[in-house]
């Protein structure tokens, strides 16, 4: 962290050109300096510090563009407003539009021990006034006042980090041209969590893959990937092809084997069928769209993991700017969609019965990318089939940003001041009672369309829909924003024991329903 105060603005011709090597190497100083400041002003909770909070989605942009509203997933970054119930932080939160007042005041009335006026002077909402497809970080940097209105909100003699939902080359020239260090893997190992390195990390930390192919380039040779794994396991029903890089389930696509002619050459069938045979999981992408779109990133295949009793759990990990690895958390990912490729949401902890076996998985890949410099949140996705009475764990893919487990997760740490035993599997509060929660991304109906943010706090209050502080359980929502236009919810659902927490997103689910029939 820096007091960007002390550093005089400069013209748009004093910063080193973009992507240059004079801007990476300008970069990497900043970030050098970061860990003497993390290790004085983080264990501090009176320490006088700014947060400025990115919150873009900068992610290949048609992949992201099936993503229904988008644009509002910008609020889910909204749960580190908790950072402001210490009493000298502050916090820069920039956004694409304008978000409302009253999301605003919803989350500020869940801090704990921190009066709403005492935290609005400590916190900045800036906008850039464009709901256009471009990145955040991307529309930030087209904005040389948007730029000064961050560092004038930044206080004298406050320390600074940015905190990202994930780190690319946009995010890079931003960090240098406020000169403050980012708490998040440095752009140019971001290569290390696509798909195809995913693999090559987990067979080297010894952990289980489905069998598959990596540095897959083209159609040419995603045809013959399938027909190996076609050869090799002659009973195969399905596999999977991915792009890369791409994001929740949507660079993902399922091919059937349903039909193929055991006479022919299973090539040549595959070639001849693979246009009707592949289910793209991202609506309106047709196939020569998603080929395209594979060729320029690269990608895999592997075998479509069957199994009676199947999960999907993840390892939330954390590597500080100290080197010190930690698994924060481990979830129970609910997916659907068509092909069950598609986050939908997720239980925490996961499964009693393989959290700390999956918790210890995800340690070896967390020590592996320290050793390779990466710094900042991940996270480890698994498929989990049961065997008889044991799981077999088969490691998928290793997600290089913020996700969908970490905002419900942030929200429950501040709420609760407690933490994730990694060795029992289990969360215990300050004061060691356990709890659980529901959290999804995708709460939706055509019917909740219309609801704006404050008929959605009215329809909370009115059913007594909200977090209970005194008993640390209770419903908190987020991407309020989207409601109206999209019909599309989120929400974290905390509970003593799992069947609370499951209960009362039901309960939310049934007002929801009940108020717009």
């Amino acid at each position: 962290m820096t007091d960007i105060r002390t550093i005089p603005a400069r013209g748009a011709n004093a910063y080193p050109p973009e992507g240059s090597m004079e801007e990476v190497l300008m970069f990497q100083k900043i970030q050098q300096a970061f860990p003497q400041q993390f290790s004085k002003a983080f264990p501090d909770k009176l320490a006088e510090k700014t947060v400025v909070i990115i919150p873009s989605l900068t992610l290949d942009q048609q992949i992201l563009s099936k993503v229904s509203g988008h644009i509002h997933y910008e609020e889910r970054l909204l749960c580190l407003l908790m950072l402001l119930r210490m009493p000298r932080t502050h916090v820069v939160y920039i956004s694409s539009v304008p978000i409302d007042p009253v999301i605003i005041d919803y989350y500020l009335h869940l801090l704990p021990g921190i009066t709403r006026h005492h935290a609005l002077k400590r916190l900045k909402m800036i906008s850039c006034y464009d709901a256009s497809s471009k990145s955040l970080t991307e529309k930030i940097l087209e904005r040389p006042r948007v730029i000064e209105k961050i560092r004038s909100s930044i206080p004298a003699g406050s320390v600074s980090h940015m905190a990202c939902f994930n780190v690319t080359k946009y995010e890079r020239t931003l960090a240098v041209k406020l000169n403050m260090p980012i708490y998040g893997c440095d752009p140019d190992l971001f290569e290390l969590g696509n798909k195809s390195n995913s693999r090559i990390i987990f067979k080297e930390c010894g952990l289980l893959v489905p069998p598959g192919f990596e540095d897959l380039k083209n159609e040419k040779e995603i045809i013959h990937a399938l027909a190996e794994l076609k050869l090799n396991n002659p009973q195969l029903k399905r596999a999977v092809v991915k792009m890369n890089d791409g994001f929740s389930g949507d660079g993902n696509a399922v091919f059937s084997y349903e039909g193929i002619n055991e006479q022919s050459e299973w090539n040549i069938w595959i070639a001849d069928n693979i246009k009707k045979k592949l289910k793209i999981v991202a609506s309106d992408l047709s196939y020569k769209d998603f080929m395209y779109k594979f060729q320029s990133m690269g990608g895999i295949v592997e075998e479509f993991l069957e199994g009676n009793i199947k999960d999907s759990p993840s390892v939330q990990c954390r590597i500080n700017p100290l080197g010190d690895c930690k698994v924060i958390s481990t979830h129970d990912q609910e997916v659907g969609g068509e092909s069950g490729q598609v986050f939908m949401g997720a239980t925490f902890p996961a499964n009693e019965e393989y959290a700390s076996e999956i918790g210890e998985y995800g340690m070896r890949v967390a020590e592996a990318m320290q050793k390779r410099g990466v710094m900042g949140r991940f996270g480890v996705d698994f498929i989990s089939v049961r065997e008889g009475d044991n799981w077999k764990h088969y490691a998928i893919e290793i997600n290089l940003r913020k996700g969908g487990t970490t905002h419900p997760y942030i929200l429950l740490q501040f709420l609760t001041d407690g933490d994730y035993e990694q060795e029992s599997g289990m969360y215990l509060t300050a004061n060691k009672q356990t709890r659980y929660y529901f959290c999804s991304d995708n709460l939706r109906s055509e019917r909740y369309k219309g609801i704006t943010p404050p008929d959605l706090i009215d329809i909370a209050m009115l059913h007594q829909l909200h977090y209970d502080g005194t008993h640390q359980e209770g419903v908190m929502f987020h991407l309020i924003g989207a409601l109206s236009q999209y019909g599309k919810l989120g929400v974290v659902c905390i509970g003593s024991s799992p069947e609370r927490a499951r209960n009362f997103y039901e309960q939310t689910v049934k007002v929801l329903n009940s108020e717009c029939c």
